[in-house]
Order: C-alpha cells, then sequence, then structure tokens
C-alpha cells in the first residue's frame, strides 16, 4: 500500500520541469546586491569621507578623538597628531584615531 502512495508521489515530482541552476542562484545574488547597498557602499563612503579630513587636517583646527578627547591641531607628522587641550597639555594621538571636527559635533541639529 505505501509503494503505491511513493510511487505516485515520484511520478508527480518527475511530471515537473527541472530547474536550471541560475534560477536557484537568483535569491543569493539578491540578498548580496541588497547587502550591498545597504551596507557595504555606505561604510565605504563614510571611510572615504573620513580619510579625505584626516587628510585635510591643519594647524589650529579643532578635532576630537574616536575616544571622545577635545583638543587643537598643533602639530601633524605623517601618522601622528599632536592635540593640545585645555590647561596647555599635549598629546600625540595617531592620525587615524581622529573621529571629526568639533564643529561638526556642536553644530545645530535640523528639526
Amino acid at each position: 500500500m505505501f509503494d503505491f502512495i511513493i510511487s505516485t508521489a515520484n511520478a508527480q515530482a518527475a511530471q515537473g520541469q527541472a530547474q536550471s541552476p541560475f534560477v536557484s542562484f537568483i535569491p543569493f545574488i539578491l540578498i548580496f546586491f541588497v547587502m550591498y547597498f545597504l551596507m557595504i557602499r555606505p561604510q565605504k563612503k563614510r571611510m572615504q569621507d573620513e580619510q579625505e579630513f584626516i587628510n585635510k587636517l591643519s594647524h589650529g583646527d579643532e578635532v576630537y578623538t574616536k575616544s571622545g578627547i577635545l583638543g587643537k591641531v598643533t602639530g601633524i607628522a605623517e601618522k601622528v597628531v599632536t592635540l593640545e587641550l585645555d590647561g596647555g597639555a599635549r598629546l600625540k594621538v595617531l592620525k587615524s584615531h581622529i573621529g571629526g571636527s568639533t564643529a561638526q559635533l556642536f553644530a545645530p541639529t535640523k528639526k
């Protein structure tokens, strides 16, 4: 009795058309494009903007570090920036740890 049910199910499966390999990859391709436009592309844009800002640093710019330290740029080397903090203290920080300009940080937000 069960053989009859199984053979009927196999016959029905055989009647369906075989799916091409390309059609089975379409969902993966769609997921990749969604991930690219929602995650990878915006991250590349942010990194590009950050690198451009770091390259344009000059003496007297007020910046903040990624660890939250605020200071004024007093010296720039190839990989190191010297910041002057309140009270006259100086701090050497890697360029890659500069987060942005304090003008951007304290700019009024639009409602």
